[in-house]
């Protein structure tokens, strides 16, 4: 660590004038000159030293913040080289708690709490001229948090919904003898995917080809489950109380429904019927293909036509065959849409499909209903009254270990947001947002591209021609920054929205409108071309994104502001915060699954089959470091460094980037004065930057959950995996060789 320029106190003294003599002077008149001219010179130098140090400081008031939340943040106790991220975060988490509403708390979670007062904020403005967008955005908060209309209502929504698709069984009488003579899975299936978007057993979209970036095609996949992967159905050891929680979910909220209808059924009837419906979905789990071995675009992609779509993949139920051509036109005619059977198909999940068709003759269409509905119900509880919400209160306890809900103000304006980002962005950049950040950006971003592709032509894995195509895809990245200026137009705003039409009275109605809008948005893209100019993330947003199909980044207004960006803050602060994460996403589009997409977004192999194999080589270094940590929280499972390869590529190749970056900044123009208080060179605050950016603490519950379902590792180990990959780290705080953070193998992909 860099030695503290401390500052000196100056005390000036005043010599009195000496008297012209012709006589020789005395050795006391010598001696005390001499001390007088000494005491000068010492003067002069303190004052130099002061005016050096007062040079080097920066004392704004953007710095002087900075600093002390570094300081706070930071256990200075811990030697860096043994343990960087306790040593950049351990104030930090002695100062913290999570919330009881919440299932981690980190930088980023501090950050996405400010952004919602933000909104809430301009969410209860009362409406003054606001655009069409916004007044309907606003509606929309005040459905949300009307709690007391919302009540009063009780169960009665979700009864009404459940009515227009074929009903719940468990909770209706005489389903069988009403009901199930007339049932076909294309028919409930298609209809909750028209209706509401909902992907149950047939996971069905319109989504971009991705051979053909400029075209959209029909997908079908498998669909998500209702616990978070497919280990917590095997219900036991670490995964035993969540699924148990889901189970007795099941039954509270069957059991519910049924009181709310005045229906006398048995607990034992509804606890038998659910059981089925469980064993259903644990046996849809386990023909579903895991997350680590759908990694490879290439590997998911087939391509086929309607007519080979329905001879590959025959499915059965109850000796009812399943009609795919009935069943996707049935989806594309709520928006006036047919196919035929030439129609081109993307097939993600064949593998599933045919498993799938082993297991739904097992079961009755009766279960098979209970099933999907139950999956449309579990995810709408949380929007009914507060009986409704306290069924799942276990559920999300073993799940997340939260035992609080979130404040109603701070969950509607994050609704909101989800639905509405376009409206809420503009609502925020109005209030927020410091458009001046916007060029700042810009230039950070063309600085750490260029040392991206000059770190290209410095490897020697990869061969020229690779390298080529590499640079031209580097520099076809499509950057946006900030927010879409569409959003200040109030005409283009207001033909966002123009089909919603929401009721203050009618929360449950308006999130079913909002699923039914967004759905039939979505279908309509197949006979469109596609707009890569659009926007992949709403302004209001603490987040960034890489498109592969795009070939586009994104930085919403939302993360540009400390730590991660702040126009008045030392530039190793910002090239170690917000310039990472720009080096991050463009890192993306040359990660495992992003390098397999060229400059324009589609799906081919531009790499030489030498280069790919030494890709895949070095890759595999970090799927090995990462699938090494062990993580205490998560019961000392071992991170999947399949899983979380692209991130861990992305954030060992965005640190690196960013730091050259501000290497090549500081020699051009000149190092920014230091932190006031910290005894830190420029080179330190960038990696102590980049690290904070990541401090956070996690339960028990949701490190579970995250370990099997995030893409990304957890903060520490994101912090502790890229630095000890990284020379220079090791450089700026002089870790000897063979100590934690600077062991001898490193991996390094870009």
């Amino acid at each position: 660590m860099g030695k503290s320029e401390s500052q000196m106190d100056i005390v000036e003294r005043n010599p009195p004038k000496s008297k012209k003599s012709c006589k020789s002077w005395t050795s006391l008149e010598i001696g005390l000159t001499t001390i007088v001219v000494l005491l000068l010179v010492v003067v002069v130098a303190l004052i130099a030293l002061y005016a050096t140090r007062k040079d080097k400081t920066c004392t704004a008031p953007s710095c002087v913040a900075a600093a002390a939340r570094i300081i706070e943040n930071m256990d200075q106790a811990v030697d860096p080289c043994k343990d960087f991220y306790q040593y950049a975060c351990g104030g930090w988490l002695k100062k913290h708690v999570i919330p009881e509403t919440s299932s981690r708390y980190s930088t980023f979670d501090i950050l996405r709490d400010q952004l919602e007062v933000i909104l809430k904020d301009v969410l209860e403005k009362s409406d003054n001229g606001d655009p069409e967008a916004i007044q309907k955005a606003k509606t929309l908060y005040k459905s949300c948090t009307n709690q007391t209309t919302i009540e009063s209502k009780g169960g009665a929504p979700l009864i009404n919904m459940l009515t227009g698709m074929f009903e719940w069984p468990v909770a209706t009488d005489n389903w069988d003898k009403e009901h199930a003579e007339n049932w076909t899975l294309e028919a409930i299936v298609g209809k909750m995917t028209s209706t509401f978007g909902k992907r149950v057993i047939i996971d069905f979209f319109v989504g971009t080809d991705d051979k053909n970036s400029n075209v959209y095609i029909i997908h079908i996949d498998q669909s998500n489950l209702g616990l978070p992967s497919c280990d917590y159905y095997e219900c036991t050891g670490a995964y035993k109380e969540a699924c148990e929680a889901y189970f007795q979910f099941m039954i509270n909220v069957a059991t519910l429904v049924c009181k709310d209808k005045g229906l006398n059924i048995t607990d034992s009837k509804i606890k038998d019927e659910m059981k089925r419906v469980l064993q259903l979905e644990k046996d849809i789990a386990n023909v579903t293909t895991k997350a680590e071995d759908r990694t490879d675009p290439n590997q998911l992609y087939h391509k086929m036509t309607l007519s080979n779509l329905t001879n590959n993949f025959p499915l059965t139920i109850s000796n009812k065959s399943f009609s795919w051509t009935n069943f996707i036109n049935q989806i594309l005619s709520t928006v006036s849409l047919n196919v035929t059977d030439s129609e081109p198909i993307v097939v993600y999940a064949p593998n599933y499909l045919r498993k799938l068709a082993d297991v739904l003759p097992k079961y009755t269409p009766r279960d098979i209903q209970n099933y999907i509905m139950w999956r449309q119900v579990m995810d709408l509880v949380g929007s009914l009254s507060s009986s409704y919400r306290e069924t799942r209160k276990a559920f999300r306890k073993a799940l997340y270990g939260t035992t609080s809900e979130n404040a109603v103000w701070r969950k509607c304006a994050n609704y909101v947001n989800s639905n509405m980002d376009k409206a809420v962005g503009r609502l925020y950049v109005d209030d927020a947002f410091a458009g001046e950040s916007k060029k700042k950006v810009e230039e950070l971003i063309e600085q750490i591209r260029e040392v991206f592709i000059q770190n290209l032509h410095e490897l020697s894995w990869m061969d020229t021609e690779t390298k080529k195509k590499a640079e031209e895809k580097a520099r076809a990245i499509r950057q946006r920054i900030g927010y879409p200026p569409d959003i200040q137009d109030n005409a283009k705003l207001n033909a966002e929205y123009e089909g919603l039409h929401f009721s203050i009275d009618e929360y449950f109605k308006n999130i079913l409108q909002n699923m039914e809008s967004r759905q039939k948005k979505n279908l309509r893209r197949l006979r469109e071309k596609v707009n890569k100019e659009v926007w992949i993330s709403g302004a209001a947003v603490v987040n960034a994104f890489y498109s592969s199909s795009r070939n586009q980044i994104v930085f919403p207004a939302g993360i540009l502001q400390p730590p991660f960006f702040g126009k008045g803050q030392p530039s190793a602060l910002n090239f170690g915060a917000i310039g990472m994460v720009i080096g991050h996403e463009i890192t993306h589009g040359f990660d495992d699954s992003g390098r397999n997409f060229d400059k324009e977004g589609n799906l081919m192999d531009w790499w030489t089959k030498q280069s790919a194999r030494n890709f895949k080589d070095l890759s595999q270094c970090m799927v090995y470091e990462y699938g090494n940590f062990s993580w205490d929280l998560a019961g000392g499972q071992y991170l999947s460094g399949i899983n979380t390869l692209g991130e861990n590529i992305a954030d060992n190749g965005g640190i690196r980037q960013a730091y050259k970056a501000y290497q090549l900044h500081v020699k051009k123009n000149g190092k920014d004065g230091l932190l006031p208080g910290i005894d830190l060179t420029h080179n330190q605050l960038f990696f102590l930057n980049f690290a904070q950016v990541w401090c956070g603490i996690y339960r028990p519950e949701y490190a579970m959950n995250s370990i099997k379902t995030d893409v990304h590792s957890p903060g520490k180990f994101r912090v502790l995996g890229s630095l000890q990959n990284f020379e220079e780290f090791s450089n700026a705080f002089h870790c000897t060789k063979n100590e934690y953070m600077n062991p001898e193998k490193k991996c390094r992909v870009w």
